[in-house]
């Protein structure tokens, strides 16, 4: 799974995104600083397009991990709660699996500072479609 995520999915390996634990029903991302994702220099804070992208892709892979590596997983719905601004440095993501069907997941993500694990910078909470292997 760890292969698949950091090697497989184009966008993943693009961000460089690197899991740091994975299993039944959860994930820890790790998301490598870069200046790209600098959303506000004054601040400097980084863009929250980057923050949901995280969320998005640690809930799924939760519900992923709760699987097989065949199986598809897609978002159905998303929601986002931006907590404070995360400043230039790695962001890490955990998400635990709330609730899993044949056909849907549901997860429940935190974004922190790699720097401080207090310092939550968002929330989030995904439902996600699962179209098993045959």
């Amino acid at each position: 799974m760890k292969e698949a995520i950091e090697e497989g999915i184009p966008f993943d390996k693009f961000l460089g995104l690197k899991v740091e634990q994975i299993e039944h029903g959860f994930a820890k991302l790790r998301l490598p600083f870069r200046e790209e994702f600098i959303g506000d220099p004054r601040r400097p804070a980084l863009h929250g397009g980057v923050i949901s992208m995280l969320i998005d892709t640690c809930g799924g892979s939760a519900v992923w991990a709760s699987g097989n590596v065949e199986d598809r997983v897609a978002t159905i719905d998303m929601r986002v709660d931006y907590l404070r601004p995360a400043g230039p440095e790695d962001l890490l993501a955990e998400a635990r699996v709330k609730l899993l069907g044949n056909r849907v997941g549901n997860a429940s993500i935190i974004v922190y500072s790699a720097s401080d694990p207090e310092l939550i910078v968002a929330e989030g909470r995904a439902v996600y479609n699962i179209r098993k292997a045959k």
